[in-house]
């Protein structure tokens, strides 16, 4: 298995057509959650037209490595930032940077953009991705309740450049 240097990330492009792949991908990166966030991931909603129509407005980033993907990563443009969202990685790869690389390939694209800010959203539950988006220079700056909640449920965390 090789380490980061052997994944190449790319923008998927407009006639992409690989969304059973990326859908697959979701799911098995976001199983681990399955029966310790509440509510349940909306990634147990997700379809292949979902995704195609997603990416007619967000910016969707793959990894590859010898042509298989494993890890995505979706940004929407927002007036004042980018917001991150839907990062998966295989998880027999997670761990190894992929997830950092796909975040750069967000950064990047929000400087392109003019933006001075990325941001994203980690449910509570998730205490060792708020440590690795910490570790990636994102600060907490809200918690939110899912509709039906009266408790936080998610925890936005920003990253600034400037």
């Amino acid at each position: 298995m090789g380490g980061p240097a052997s994944v190449s990330i790319v923008r998927l492009p407009a006639d992409f057509e690989r969304w059973d792949d990326v859908l697959a991908l979701i799911l098995r990166a976001f199983a681990s959650m399955n029966g310790v966030i509440d509510p349940p991931s909306s990634a147990h909603r997700l379809t292949v037209a979902g995704l195609r129509e997603k990416a007619t407005h967000e910016t969707g980033f793959a990894a590859l490595q010898d042509g298989r993907i494993v890890g995505c990563v979706f940004v929407r443009e927002r007036p004042d930032d980018l917001y991150v969202g839907k990062l998966a990685v295989e998880p027999e790869r997670q761990g190894q940077g992929i997830g950092k690389q796909l975040m750069l390939a967000a950064e990047r694209l929000a400087r392109d953009c003019g933006k001075a800010a990325i941001e994203l959203e980690t449910r509570i539950e998730l205490t060792a991705n708020h440590a690795v988006f910490a570790r990636m220079g994102f600060r907490e700056t809200e918690r939110t309740a899912h509709e039906g909640y009266s408790r936080p449920t998610s925890i936005t965390m920003r990253k600034t450049f400037i």
